[in-house]
């Protein structure tokens, strides 16, 4: 597969193929009376490597999900990330090359909201997303727009003339999870101290 071709959110798509050590098998999740290592019968899995970390240090965040299905079809289709690993319970994504986790947590799961006031906007909390590059940001609310998912926060600029100026915009995912992806105007402003009245 190509950069070009990959989707947005991708990062850079390296392919590799490799066998793990039995010795370094260990099982992700189970309870507890359960042998954590696999047993030296277990042949060693293949894997493919689709997408590579970010630079410096990638984050990574899990949380819930009531559909993995769902989760799926918006975190793969409409975001575009890549997946990594996966289970019945959890899918791994690279969101811009950060490892982000979705966890089945029952049928009944919807995000719990609060809201706080910034620059005039009722903000959701909690929320989560990254900050990207202008071009990245305008691709992905166009990309968002087309899937028909509602903003919660229209794409639009706020701080203007202020240091912290940023595009930014909000939308949940099919668990009610928000996400504000933004862009500084000036990248290097991103933690710039001052106050905001």
């Amino acid at each position: 597969m190509s950069v070009l071709s990959a989707p947005a959110f991708s990062h850079q798509i390296t392919t590799t193929t490799t066998s793990i050590p039995k010795s370094a098998l260990q099982i992700r999740g189970g309870s507890s009376d359960q042998s954590r290592s696999l047993s030296s019968s277990t042949a060693p899995p293949s894997y493919e490597t689709l997408a590579s970390p970010a630079p410096g240090t990638p984050f990574h965040y899990a949380f819930p999900v009531h559909d993995l299905s769902l989760a799926k079809e918006f975190y793969s289709t409409v975001l575009g990330c890549v997946e990594g690993r996966s289970s019945s319970k959890w899918q791994d994504y690279s969101l811009h090359g950060h490892q982000i986790v979705a966890h089945y947590v029952g049928p009944d799961y919807r995000c719990q909201d609060y809201f706080n006031p910034v620059d005039g906007d009722e903000v959701p909390v909690p929320h989560t997303g990254l900050a990207l590059t202008e071009s990245e940001f305008h691709a992905l609310a166009k990309r968002v727009k087309s899937a028909g998912v509602e903003f919660i926060i229209e794409p639009h600029k706020r701080f203007e003339g202020m240091p912290g100026e940023q595009w930014t915009m909000f939308f949940k995912d099919p668990s009610g999870n928000n996400l504000e992806f933004k862009c500084m105007t000036k990248m290097e402003n991103l933690f710039a101290k001052y106050n905001v009245e």
